[in-house]
């Protein structure tokens, strides 16, 4: 954020106040400023004019379907996109990854953990977090902007990217020319392994390769080395 006050901005978009209230208590107790809402009207109108930090949603909304919206904020915002929701079948965590979320924790959660897989996905991909970093980086005729969440083509379009994605093509980038396995790459996330977490790899790395242009069965700047990893094959440079 860049007014007065510096804290980080979590918007909370729950409809149970008493869930609601103990995730703004525990966030605000460890040195956060919290918004909080109970349907998704007045937190798309309150998104008009804050930008949060990270989003916190819920998917059972009495006014508007969960997921719908998580789709949006992360092609639209970048803000860390985490779903807490009572939904605990993986093909609901899988979708709401795929989606765009950055994170799924399930109800009823411990507000310990809460706190820090919040903490761990303000940590990346840093451009916000930490202004010192570096935020534009150009390869192969492409700039990607990490303060914008932006990808300018050589031709000079721009196109969005969700925060998921800005993470991930961040690893591709800081690690040029560097195999980089699964593990590394779970691991530079924070994220939690398994089935979800692969799925939500495919798909984030498949769209970074159509945003990027790349022919899908020869893809020239994002190689699968298959059993071992993946090799981002440019030259990069930073400013």
């Amino acid at each position: 954020m860049t007014d007065a006050d510096d804290r980080q901005l979590i918007a909370i978009l729950e409809d149970e106040p008493e869930i609601r209230r103990i995730m703004m208590d525990v966030l605000e107790g460890a040195g956060f400023r919290t918004m909080g809402f109970s349907r998704a009207t007045e937190f798309e109108a309150a998104l008009r004019h804050i930008t949060p930090d990270a989003c916190l949603v819920d998917l059972g909304l009495p006014d508007r379907d969960g997921l719908a919206l998580v789709h949006r904020l992360a092609m639209e915002s970048g803000a860390a996109i985490i779903i807490v929701s009572g939904r605990a079948q993986v093909q609901d965590r899988v979708t709401g990854l795929e989606l765009g979320a950055d994170d799924y924790i399930i109800k009823p959660f411990e507000p310990a953990e809460l706190l820090a897989r919040l903490r761990a996905r303000l940590r990346r991909p840093a451009a916000k977090a930490h202004p010192d970093q570096r935020s534009r980086a150009r390869f192969a005729g492409w700039i990607a902007d990490f303060d914008r969440y932006s990808l300018t083509s050589p031709e000079g379009s721009d196109t969005p990217m969700s925060h998921a994605e800005a993470e991930v093509l961040r690893i591709f980038l800081d690690a040029s020319r560097r195999l980089i396995s699964r593990a590394q790459m779970q691991e530079s996330l924070g994220a939690a392994g398994g089935e979800s977490f692969d799925r939500a790899m495919d798909v984030r790395i498949s769209r970074l390769r159509s945003k990027l242009g790349e022919d899908p069965k020869n893809p020239q700047l994002i190689k699968t080395i298959y059993g071992a990893g993946y090799i981002f094959l440019a030259e990069v440079s930073w400013n």
